[in-house]
């Protein structure tokens, strides 16, 4: 993954863009300001699960299919088995994707996760529970999107380098019977 953010081209979904980021900097910021405006924990606790949800929902469902075209699900099958689905757009669909938009979602996707780290660690250095527990569901949500997604574009990959083998096998086998048929 490239670290630096593509030049010269502008993003192709702004508002998408805007909402990807969103969420995740409200569930962040509500967590580190709530200290200072509210005593309550279950506020706290309330409003920025709801916020990661938000995220969680809007990454896995809108942005993740809009911005690098890939979405997934998970299904529980008829023996009780956990099956992880997978959707991407075809080859040439994602070839046109834009590479600002790919960026901004991989970087906020993966940042996102090691900012809950460091409160996770920050929470356990203070011996603060109730905050742990806050910020392990906001961390859980995020690392199903990291692991969703990454999954999926692992899946999206090998579906690509079998359409290109099934196409030179077909080409090649084309081309021999064409050979022969003119013989």
């Amino acid at each position: 993954m490239d670290l630096n953010p593509p030049q010269g081209e502008n993003y192709a979904n702004p508002r998408i863009c805007f909402f990807h980021v969103l969420f995740k900097a409200g569930a962040l910021a509500f967590y580190i300001l709530s200290a200072l405006f509210f005593d309550s924990f279950v506020i706290i606790f309330v409003v920025t699960v709801l916020l990661a949800a938000l995220d969680f929902w809007v990454v896995k469902n809108v942005s993740g299919r809009i911005l690098v075209g890939l979405r997934w699900w998970n299904e529980i099958d008829d023996n009780g088995e956990s099956v992880w689905k997978f959707e991407c757009l075809d080859q040439e669909s994602l070839a046109r994707m834009n590479k600002k938009d790919s960026w901004l979602f991989w970087w906020t996707l993966y940042l996102t996760a090691v900012v809950w780290i460091f409160f996770a660690i920050f929470s356990l250095i203070r011996f603060q529970a109730d905050y742990l527990l806050v910020v392990g569901v906001c961390l859980t949500l995020s690392i199903a999107n990291i692991v969703g997604f990454t999954k999926c574009r692992k899946d999206a990959k090998k579906q690509i380098q079998q359409f290109a083998s099934q196409t030179i096998a077909n080409r090649f086998q084309s081309t021999i019977q064409s050979a022969f048929s003119v013989v």
